[in-house]
């Protein structure tokens, strides 16, 4: 919904449907390879001029500092950038778990780029909101690209790939795990071998597991938990963990009974979030970010 004045987004979480850690740079940062599968579990985004040269957030998440806030910081990096007076009102609907490994807070910064580059006439071209979104974190620029993609280096590699768009189930067992605690740990897998795009749409099978996995379950038992609670609910499903946070998913079998799952997800333990998710072929800002 666009006008003269707001815009709003809905902001899509993702999936790894595998994540490798091939290596490390000399900088610290590991070289992952993994596709992203965006699904449609959202945020919703809403985006206000005011005439105030300021970022102005409402509904602030509790315990996140402006200077921490994503969504803050892309509209304050845009503003810099471009060396413009201008003032916005955010106002972000949060619905993707924190701390889930969904990508939710990169993709909520990518709506910020896009969404204010167009309510702001900028007109920069995708590549420099990539490049801006980088600076922020390394999977806004797949959030920008936004399609499916097969993501290499430390995010910013990105070839589209395309893929079925089945439901997920996905669980997020109320505990966030830090990345950095994730990728600070020893026993972290570094070394996988490589592998190439033709031979992942290959054999896509071969592929599901995520080199995070059993250092999360390690760090956090709940990981474990959320695992065990989808394979007895959805016998030979599969589960696996999605990049460095907690949630864990399968992928459902046309045949399965959805009726019967929600009826289970109305039992998850405490605090504990499930959905049934489709995935999606595209972003639904692609409209704003690509003219095809």
């Amino acid at each position: 919904m666009v006008s003269l004045d707001s815009l709003s987004l809905r902001s899509p979480a993702k999936l790894n449907l595998f994540l490798h850690i091939v290596g490390r740079r000399e900088d610290g940062y590991h070289l992952l390879q993994s596709v992203f599968q965006l699904i449609d579990w959202c945020d919703t985004l809403h985006l206000k001029r005011i005439p105030e040269n300021e970022v102005r957030r409402v509904n602030p998440i509790p315990g996140v500092a402006p200077e921490q806030d994503l969504v803050v910081r892309a509209a304050n990096l845009l503003k810099d950038f471009c060396k413009l007076e201008a003032g916005v009102e955010i106002d972000l609907q949060k619905q993707i778990p924190m701390g889930a490994g969904m990508g939710g807070g990169s993709s909520d910064a990518a709506s910020t780029l896009i969404g204010l580059n167009t309510l702001w006439n900028l007109n920069l071209p995708n590549e420099t909101l990539c490049n801006l979104g980088l600076k922020l974190g390394a999977d806004i620029p797949f959030f920008i690209f936004g399609k499916n993609a097969f993501v290499e280096g430390i995010g910013e590699k990105i070839q589209e790939i395309s893929l079925e768009t089945p439901h997920f189930l996905v669980i997020f067992p109320n505990q966030a795990i830090a990345t950095a605690s994730i990728f600070q740990d020893p026993e972290l897998t570094r070394d996988h071998a490589q592998i190439t795009i033709d031979g992942f749409l290959a054999s896509p099978l071969l592929f599901q597991s995520n080199d995070c996995q059993a250092v999360a379950m390690r760090i956090c038992p709940e990981v474990k938990q959320a695992l065990d609670w989808i394979t007895q609910a959805v016998p030979g499903s599969q589960p696996r963990m999605s990049g460095s946070g907690s949630s864990v998913f399968a992928v459902l079998d046309p045949k399965t009974d959805f009726a019967k799952l929600e009826n289970l997800l109305q039992n998850l333990p405490k605090g504990w979030v499930g959905r049934v998710v489709r995935g999606l072929n595209k972003n639904p800002a692609y409209n704003l970010i690509s003219s095809d």
